[in-house]
């Protein structure tokens, strides 16, 4: 579910708790055109004043500090999404529900590190030669399913590595 800018709730916050878009910019080291993606994409919710520009509840520092955490560490917007609708978007998230974003967050780098482990250990048959269709490959060519596309490195030509590994999982049922 993505949220779209909207007003605050009814009650209007503090003075001192709204801050523009460029105080935000300048507190969370983003871009200002980055922060208004991250509305764009639901992941902060901004308030208008009345000419029409952006403000910001100061909660939002939180929010984009964990976003440029999470990214950091390879979850993908939607992932970061789904963790972040555990809070509430119009005020800053109480004890617990930052405890209950922290638990799945862990869930989720506790299986991104397994993931990498798992890669780690693969990576000794890779040669880094870059051609990406060795018959070996249990990363990217799982029972040689590229060369079923033709020849060449396929990958690098555009195949889409996640449609090769299907078709060779369905091959192989």
């Amino acid at each position: 579910m993505r949220l779209k800018s909207r007003r605050w709730a009814p009650t209007a916050p503090a003075k001192d708790d709204v801050i523009s878009i460029g105080e935000v910019a300048a507190r969370s080291g983003h871009a200002t055109s980055a922060i208004r993606f991250y509305e764009d994409e639901g992941l902060l919710v901004a308030g208008r004043t009345t000419a029409g520009h952006r403000t910001y509840r100061r909660h939002v520092l939180r929010r984009l500090a964990f976003i440029r955490s999470a990214q950091r560490v390879g979850l993908t917007l939607d992932e970061i999404r789904e963790l972040l609708d555990v809070l509430p978007a119009d005020r800053a998230p109480t004890k617990a529900q930052w405890g209950s974003l922290s638990r799945a967050m862990r869930r989720r780098l506790d299986a991104r590190m397994g993931e990498l482990e798992q890669l780690r250990e693969t990576l000794t048959s890779c040669i880094g030669c870059g051609c990406l269709s060795l018959r070996s490959c249990p990363l990217s060519n799982p029972g040689d399913g590229a060369a079923r596309r033709g020849a060449g490195a396929r990958y690098w030509l555009g195949d889409d590595p996640d449609e090769v590994i299907a078709e060779t999982a369905g091959a192989a049922q």
